[in-house]
């Protein structure tokens, strides 16, 4: 029997201590960092074709996590239906923290109110990690539209109930949730015309086709800037620093109108605390490197950070925002 005072006893009962501390704390220690996902692979979940933005942020997250964890993290691209077949499979996995769900706010808070049951439950069915980043919106027209202000349009969809049709990437998506929004507060009454993308959408807002829509910035900042589009208001909670004449939607007298499409990894319900609370850290390190923070820049992404319950709270307070828009606006999936 090895006594406590010999050196193999004293070094048992140090591992032992260390172990209660991690445990205690809800962090992994350096000295078992090993041991945690013991070289197994990691899937990374992306419910949208590659190429787009959250399939290129994810690829590059998982580059550099495999490496801090001490395995591989496989890009697994699972689309269709709004994002919620891949949210489904990920919910289906087993909670060992080697299944994940790199998604964005349509699947886990829009979508559920929008397409009736699901076979998963968008709260109840994940363990949130963390929140990748943040996507501000820009309210644009053509410029050949008469109308510079968001009063100004408002006051011309009342004078035509109806008529003035806004462009959206597609049922469901943020980008007409926003639009709705608009509609209910204002009480003006627009025709929604979606398209398979917001690239298309954008296309024809330029051309006139429709004459207005919610974009990305990223994607509208160009056409802003060359005098193709104009601004009419930002949905970000300040003016963004790349457009600092043009205001908020609060600023232009709407209130409760920040929005912003935001990018988060999420791990099936049940994973140990442990393990989300590792995977947070390790990802939180992941947003800090230069090379991400150029790639966010130029998909037009805010990177955020932040704890899972953070995260948790802005699901949760999103998906009752666009459950009651959806409701009010007795908005269908088509």
């Amino acid at each position: 029997m090895i006594s406590p005072r010999s050196p193999l006893g004293a070094q048992g009962a140090a591992r032992r201590r260390l172990l209660a501390m991690c445990a205690a704390s809800l962090v992994a220690c350096p000295a078992l960092a090993q041991e945690w996902p013991a070289g197994k692979l990691i899937t990374y979940v992306v419910p949208y074709p590659a190429g787009g933005g959250t399939d290129v942020l994810g690829r590059n997250i998982a580059q550099r996590l495999g490496p801090a964890l001490g395995t591989n993290v496989i890009v697994d691209n699972k689309p269709g239906a709004t994002g919620t077949i891949g949210a489904a499979f990920v919910a289906r996995a087993q909670p060992d923290g080697l299944t994940l769900l790199g998604t964005t706010i349509g699947p886990q808070a829009i979508a559920p109110h929008l397409l009736g049951k699901l076979p998963y439950d968008p709260i109840a069915g994940f363990e949130p990690v963390i929140t990748l980043g943040t996507i501000p919106h820009i309210l644009v027209a053509g410029v050949a539209q008469p109308f510079a202000t968001v009063g100004e349009l408002v006051a011309a969809a009342k004078a035509r109930p109806g008529e003035l049709a806004y462009a959206s990437g597609g049922n469901g998506t943020i980008l007409q949730m926003q639009a709705e929004l608009l509609q209910q507060q204002s009480g003006a009454r627009f025709i929604h015309v979606p398209y398979k993308g917001d690239t298309p959408a954008l296309q024809d807002t330029l051309g006139g086709q429709v004459q207005f829509m919610f974009a990305p910035a990223a994607a509208a900042l160009p056409h802003i800037q060359a005098g193709k589009l104009r601004a009419l208001a930002v949905t970000s909670a300040a003016r963004l620093p790349a457009l600092p004449q043009v205001p908020t939607m609060a600023e232009a007298g709407f209130k409760d109108f920040v929005v912003e499409q935001w990018h988060a990894v999420f791990a099936p319900a049940k994973t140990p605390a442990a393990t989300v609370q590792r995977l947070n850290a390790e990802i939180g390190k992941v947003l800090k490197d230069p090379a991400i923070t150029a790639l966010a820049e130029k998909l037009g992404i805010t990177l955020a950070g932040g704890t899972p319950r953070q995260l948790g709270d802005l699901q949760k307070a999103d998906s009752a925002k666009w459950a009651k828009v959806i409701r009010d606006g007795n908005i269908k999936a088509d």
